[in-house]
């Protein structure tokens, strides 16, 4: 299976889909002309004991291009503003719409094994996605199987998942899950998804306008007032006109917004493929859902109100027409063709009634842990051991220790430094120590600011980790910075404005300010500003590279012979593709 190419396909179909949502606009901006022309033509030329004077011809004679125009602005200015409208009220962030779903923060700190394990899959497929570990949420209340990803760009991004998720779920079958909600925010599947969202509130603006007008109507009973006066019956009827556009315009903008949503799930499905190089995982994953009882039911109040950002459908539709996410059975063909279309049968775990000893027996460090767990219950209970089905369902990977360790050693990374990324103080005295001079009086300088911080603990924690943060290399200083994210992002706004002002005291303790202390701290307000402030998103300035290969080739020529010690065969491989 070509996944590039299903999602070179996927991409080209989203693309259609987006057309032909702007064209259902024009549909109801030419309805609404009509609307409008009849409205007239009844009230002006229509009689309701001798009928029409003029005909069809007094119908058409209402649209002249003049009244088309003004009509056509107004409705098309009250779509925009309704939809920018919308808009702000959907873009604050993906904080806000993992807590409006009633998701807490997992903090890097928890003990919980299974929260535990869902941070460092994320880490993982983070750092295959070469972008920053975004905070995760978790739905504590929902128990199926689901996930999403909200905000507008990677800075913003949050990844929240439902406890049934990271309960019911094996390592790998969670990799795939995390990496097609990775795919959403790489797409800027996010930023479709609001602009869709907002431009069906404006697309159903109209139909309330109707509505108003057929509510506020004194005279909708009968529409008789007097022989020659019509306007008893011409506001009910321009109101139900509107208001059947409105629905009409309505359920055409939620085909499309389904069908576009779909063609996304097909597109993340296959990015978490490649993400993982794995495809039974996120396979695997849609086959546990098929045969789960609760499927990816979710039981929020706005659920559905946001319920194309979910990997899977938060509620049963009977028509799929309006379904946001393709059939389960068609996601997993698409992944393996070979299936036999039976789903996996996982143990359902009652976390919410069962005692911490319970997890923690189900969640136990491999399948060992959990036989050592039922070797000692059998030893006071009749109950029949479980079978291998049961065994390999509890199976929840590694402990947190063993992999803080794992992921020293990939990335080459003392794991004293894994261990402080994990919390706000030690993920601050890590970033301190990366800008530590080696100028002796410079150093001294600056660990009195630290001190002057007045911070507990932070300057002695500097103190013991600079000697060894300055015998790393530089190439492994952006993934320590990287890992130390996730953690100052819960820092409080008092605390994340006085570690900028600490920040800022580093850089220019020597009086100048070298290029790699602006990288630094640029990535460091890029990636946590939108956290604690509101920043305005900025948008790229050219939206095709051919407009700026010659400054691309200068850029892939310095990094074929800054990174690689056979320039010449690089240069080669690039000419090829």
């Amino acid at each position: 299976m070509n996944f590039f190419e299903q999602q070179d396909v996927a991409r080209r179909n989203t693309r259609m889909l987006v057309l032909l949502f702007l064209a259902a606009v024009l549909l109801l901006i030419v309805l609404t002309n009509a609307a409008v022309a009849g409205f007239l033509w009844f009230g002006e030329d229509y009689n309701l004991y001798s009928g029409s004077r003029r005909g069809f011809d007094g119908f058409l004679s209402q649209l002249t291009w003049t009244r088309f125009g003004k009509i056509s602005l107004a409705v098309s200015a009250t779509v925009a503003l309704v939809t920018l409208v919308k808009w702000i009220a959907l873009s604050s962030g993906g904080k806000v719409v993992a807590e409006r779903m009633g998701g807490s923060r997992i903090l890097p700190s928890t003990d919980d094994q299974a929260e535990r394990r869902c941070l460092n899959v994320v880490e993982e497929i983070a750092l295959a996605a070469n972008m920053p570990v975004p905070p995760v949420y978790v739905l504590n209340a929902e128990g199926g199987i689901n996930a999403f990803a909200a905000g507008l760009t990677p800075a913003d991004a949050v990844v929240a998942v439902t406890r049934g998720t990271i309960e019911h779920l094996k390592r790998h079958e969670l990799q795939g899950v995390i990496a097609h909600e990775f795919s959403h925010i790489l797409n800027g599947d996010m930023r479709l998804n609001i602009h869709l969202a907002a431009m069906m509130g404006g697309i159903t603006f109209v139909g309330d306008v109707g509505h108003i007008l057929l509510r506020s109507s004194n005279r909708a009973r009968t529409g008789l007032r007097a022989s020659n006066n019509n306007a008893g019956a011409i506001m009910p009827l321009l109101g139900i006109a509107l208001w059947l556009l409105g629905l009409v315009g309505a359920a055409t903008a939620g085909f499309i917004k389904a069908a576009i949503s779909r063609q996304k799930e097909y597109l993340a499905d296959a990015s978490a493929v490649q993400y993982t190089r794995d495809p039974d995982g996120i396979g695997d994953a849609l086959k546990v859902i098929g045969g789960y009882p609760s499927g990816t039911l979710v039981h929020a109040a706005r659920a559905m109100e946001m319920s194309h950002i979910f990997f899977g459908e938060v509620e049963h539709r009977l028509w799929n027409v309006f379904a946001t996410h393709p059939p389960l059975p068609e996601r997993i063909r698409r992944l393996d063709p070979d299936w036999n279309g039976e789903y996996i049968k996982r143990k359902v775990h009652h976390y919410d009634q069962g005692g911490a000893a319970t997890r923690n027996a189900e969640a136990g460090v491999g399948r060992a842990a959990f036989v050592a767990a039922a070797i000692a219950a059998s030893a006071t209970s009749t109950a029949a051991p479980p079978d291998d089905a049961e065994l390999a369902d509890a199976d929840f990977g590694p402990s947190p220790e063993e992999l803080d360790a794992q992921t020293a050693h990939r990335q080459h990374i003392p794991l004293a430094f894994v261990h402080h990324s994990h919390d706000p103080l030690g993920a601050q005295a890590v970033v301190f120590c990366l800008l530590i001079s080696d100028d002796e009086t410079v150093r001294q300088a600056q660990l009195a600011l630290i001190d002057a911080a007045g911070v507990t603990g932070l300057g002695g924690l500097v103190h013991t980790l600079s000697p060894g943060v300055r015998e790393l290399g530089a190439p492994k200083r952006l993934p320590l910075l990287e890992m130390c994210l996730p953690a100052l992002k819960s820092m409080s706004l008092a605390q994340y404005r006085q570690f900028k002002n600490t920040l800022l005291g580093l850089i220019r303790a020597d009086a100048r300010t070298e290029l790699y202390e602006w990288c630094l701290y640029q990535l460091i307000r890029h990636y946590l500003d939108p956290e604690f402030i509101q920043v305005r998103a900025s948008r790229p300035r050219h939206a095709s590279l051919q407009k700026v290969a010659p400054q691309l080739r200068i850029v892939l020529s310095v990094l074929a012979y800054e990174g690689s010690g056979e320039t010449v065969a690089v240069f080669r491989l690039g000419a090829d593709a």
